[in-house]
């Protein structure tokens, strides 16, 4: 009777992997977590059954591959530990469908150039041009973060004593004077009474609110505002227009809201309104309120536009206004609202990080020719958002 080997047939045993409790614990995270590749969960899982002292054969028959699978992830898991479990080796994976130089064709069109009659290019108008497929344009787009589809607002501001202005600003911000309030203070101007044509629908289970996209003007107000950096206390008054009068009407309102001996800072910006000479001549005989402008074309140093935006966001974008009393009786109603929890906005930018960025800002600018939107040379430019 013919021997038969028994190797052929039976499972080979191995020495079970060591695994110390810090490997046991990362690969176990790396199983639980949901953005773990399946590939990389496939070969977690070997390695653990492989340090419980499984057999080859029995780990690929319980996780549905080849038993040289198994003997292949082992022995990379000995030779380089932890991180072999997401390495691809070279020459594995899907190969590219496109080379590099078709890559850098659509990069440089893509920064380089404008469609036809168009402002910007779209994925499908790309692709059309290129002759790919859209799902390539974004791929490429996302890889190499290119967003056409969007852009920033910005101004470089002109002022000759930018840099003064500021750093008395931000000093203010940074570190506010002791045994003195400061007030960052502005007017928003021609907020609109609007109400719309028809009343919108509420919002339901899975249905967002409506609301029609035209309206009836019901006319204007002015909110003149002062924000107390330190505490988020919002003080605040309309009126019907926003000339050197009203402008002094406020200043009398914040010098009864403090106490007399407080000095009161204000942070403000270059409006004419604020610097007549009648507005001179009250703050000569009122000493405690110390002026700081801010330079030309940086209302984003005031902080209190910040609160300007929860204003508009919170309340009256969506609001419908019958008349300008309605419009003043909500501003009037979320300011008290503010009040009862206000919360400050935390300035934490440096001058130097300030002057840095504009100083990039600048360096682009100039390396754009003058009538084109893109500068010179293949760097995108990189403008400040305000």
């Amino acid at each position: 009777m013919r021997e038969v080997d028994l190797s052929l047939i039976m499972p080979r045993k191995l020495p079970a992997l060591s695994l110390s409790s810090e490997q046991q614990s990362q690969i176990r995270q790396w199983l639980n977590a949901h953005g773990t590749p399946q590939q990389v969960v496939l070969r977690s899982r070997i390695i653990l059954l492989a340090a419980e002292g499984q057999p080859e054969t029995t780990i690929a028959r319980r996780l549905g591959t080849h038993r040289k699978t198994v003997r292949l992830w082992r022995r990379r898991f000995v030779q380089q530990g932890l991180e072999s479990l997401w390495r691809i080796a070279p020459g594995r994976g899907r190969k590219p469908t496109y080379g590099p130089e078709r890559v850098k064709a659509i990069v440089e069109a893509t920064l380089q150039s404008k469609p036809k009659g168009m402002t910007h290019w779209s994925c499908r108008v790309m692709a059309k041009s290129q002759g790919v497929s859209k799902s390539t344009v974004s791929n490429i787009w996302r890889s190499h973060n290119l967003k056409p589809h969007r852009v920033k607002t910005f101004k470089l501001s002109r002022d000759p004593k930018f840099l003064e202005k500021l750093t008395d600003v931000v000093g203010l911000y940074l570190n506010p004077p002791q045994q003195a309030i400061v007030l960052c203070v502005d007017e928003k101007s021609q907020i609109q009474a609007l109400d719309r044509t028809q009343p919108g629908l509420p919002l339901k289970k899975g249905r967002c609110g409506t609301m029609t996209h035209d309206y009836k003007r019901n006319g204007t107000t002015t909110l003149f505002a002062a924000l107390e950096i330190l505490q988020g206390r919002v003080i605040g008054q309309c009126y019907a227009r926003h000339r050197h009068q009203e402008w002094l009407k406020f200043l009398r309102r914040l010098d009864e809201a403090f106490p007399a001996e407080v000095p009161l800072h204000l942070v403000m910006d270059n409006y004419g309104t604020h610097k007549t000479p009648q507005v001179q001549t009250w703050l000569r005989r009122h000493p405690r309120f110390v002026l700081h402008f801010v330079p030309t074309s940086s209302s984003w140093l005031n902080l209190v536009e910040r609160w300007f935006a929860e204003l508009t966001r919170k309340r009256v974008r969506r609001g419908s206004f019958f008349s300008v009393e309605d419009l003043k009786k909500a501003i009037t109603e979320f300011l008290g609202t503010w009040n009862e929890n206000p919360k400050p906005f935390v300035w934490t930018a440096t001058v130097n990080s300030i002057v840095e960025k504009l100083s990039r800002c600048r360096q682009t600018l100039e390396q754009i020719k003058p009538g084109c939107t893109q500068p010179r040379g293949k760097r995108r430019p990189k403008l400040l958002a305000t």
